[in-house]
């Protein structure tokens, strides 16, 4: 899991995330996620196989939590640090009673609750019991108390969206443009840096090139002076030959 943390982040800084999705990240507990993700407000660990919600760190921004398909039986007093969480799944889990659900009364923000596919859901009276213990919920399973499923615009305030027009709304709009600028500035800087990398190296092997023309040059001007230095040294031995033997 802290490796997908990693990789989700794109560099940027823990404190300046707002969504973070690590869903099939497989992992028994909550791993590499820490309480500097203090602006986090979407968080998904869906089928990632926790057994167990320990460490899971203080996200005082937190709204909305997908935990669906795990193995969670208990110890949703671990979320009391998130006490702004409005939407929760815990749907496809192992929780088996009421009483495993009390820490969800402190949850006064909690508007819907997703339980589907758990044993708890055939408990006597279950949707009775879940609506009369959270006293601001308002759709369990997708249904309100009188059993309306829960209206298109709902599930768009649900996922996000609170202009509930299915469009994007202007912060969110200013936020993925944010994004895009750092990923761009992140692209052109990983494309100055190779530039420069292959510059340098170019740089570095015209140097090299230079330096051992310089001294190819030396060493022949050296060989020049000396053939030259022996061309004289013959000249002058046969000169001196050529004169002992006219005066002889």
């Amino acid at each position: 899991m802290e490796k997908r943390i990693s990789l989700e982040q794109r560099g940027r800084k823990p404190a300046d995330i707002k969504e973070l999705v690590l869903d099939n990240c497989r992992s028994t507990n909550i791993d590499g996620l820490t309480d500097e993700f203090v602006a986090l407000e979407v968080l998904s660990l869906i089928n990632v196989g926790l057994t167990s919600l320990k460490g899971f760190p203080k996200l005082p921004n937190l709204k909305k939590l997908e935990l669906s398909d795990n193995r969670i039986s208990g110890g949703i007093n671990l979320l009391h640090m998130s006490p702004k969480i409005d939407y929760l799944n815990l749907s496809g889990n192992k929780i088996k009673d009421i009483d495993t659900l009390q820490p969800l009364k402190e949850f006064k923000n909690l508007k819907y609750l997703d339980l589907f596919n758990n044993e708890v859901t055939n408990v006597d009276n279950y949707r009775e019991k879940v609506f009369s213990l959270v006293p601001n919920l308002r759709y369990l399973d997708g249904f309100d108390k009188d059993d309306c499923e829960a209206e298109d615009s709902e599930d768009d305030e649900v996922n996000g969206n609170e202009d509930g027009d299915g469009e994007i709304n202007e912060e969110d709009s200013e936020d993925v443009s944010d994004e895009e600028e750092d990923d761009n500035i992140d692209g052109l800087a990983a494309v100055y840096k190779n530039n420069l990398e292959i510059l340098t190296q170019k740089e570095e092997e015209e140097e090299e090139e230079e330096k051992e023309d310089q001294e190819e040059k030396k060493e022949n001007k050296s060989k020049k002076k000396k053939n030259k230095m022996k061309r004289d040294a013959n000249g002058k031995i046969m000169w001196n030959g050529i004169y002992n033997n006219m005066m002889t």
